[in-house]
């Protein structure tokens, strides 16, 4: 597994803004699109290109346009939806998937009860999004569900990460080509699962307790 945690100003300072308990709810989705967007430079660094010739106002030359099949969003639900604006105004040729997926608060285990997916994955480039890696559960049981269905490049988004949930993502994603790109990896996670210092739950600052 390869990771990359974000070094910019820009990002730190955002992120800082997220977890302040007293931003509202508007000002952190824009915030969280803004930081996805950032993001997903590092994140589509290694997004797949073809060579292609184009005729320019002066003179012909060849430059580069994004390979078939298209490269696959899939945010996690609820969460991940707060994410996808940030990415595909970095990739608006992407296609999207959904993946709803939620976490017992007892056992810390993840159970999928949606998705709209292709059927067959093979050759696509996917990017999952998912604002916390806590336990790392939800993202893994994602990473695996594309895997299964014949994705061979997985590459996860994450505004905040938890070291417990990078060894796990680890772990479980050996012989896997994953990526991992946090915005920030904070300290630890406490007694019931949540990042610490975190940003408490990224749903609910999102769109609120339902």
């Amino acid at each position: 597994m390869r990771l990359h945690v974000a070094q910019h100003p820009l990002i730190t300072h955002k992120l800082t803004v997220l977890r302040d308990k007293n931003t509202p709810s508007s000002v952190f989705r824009s915030l969280a699109t803004e930081l996805v967007t950032l993001l997903a430079y590092e994140a589509t660094r290694d997004v797949r290109v073809e060579p292609v010739d184009i005729e320019t106002p002066v003179t012909t030359t060849t430059g580069v346009m994004l390979s078939q099949p298209r490269p696959l969003v899939v945010p996690i639900l609820r969460a991940g939806l707060g994410m996808l604006d940030g990415m595909v105004a970095l990739l608006p040729s992407a296609e999207v998937g959904f993946l709803g997926m939620v976490r017992d608060e007892e056992t810390l285990q993840p159970s999928t009860y949606a998705e709209r997916l292709p059927e067959n994955l093979t050759g696509r480039q996917c990017f999952v999004l998912d604002p916390m890696l806590a336990t790392g559960g939800s993202l893994i049981a994602a990473i695996d569900f594309l895997f299964k269905r014949g994705a061979t490049d997985v590459t996860c988004v994450c505004l905040l990460g938890a070291p417990e949930g990078v060894a796990a993502v680890e772990a479980a994603g050996t012989g896997k080509n994953v990526t991992l790109v946090l915005g920030a990896l904070d300290e630890r996670l406490n007694e019931h699962g949540y990042i610490v210092p975190g940003l408490g739950d990224a749903g609910d600052r999102l769109y609120g307790i339902v």
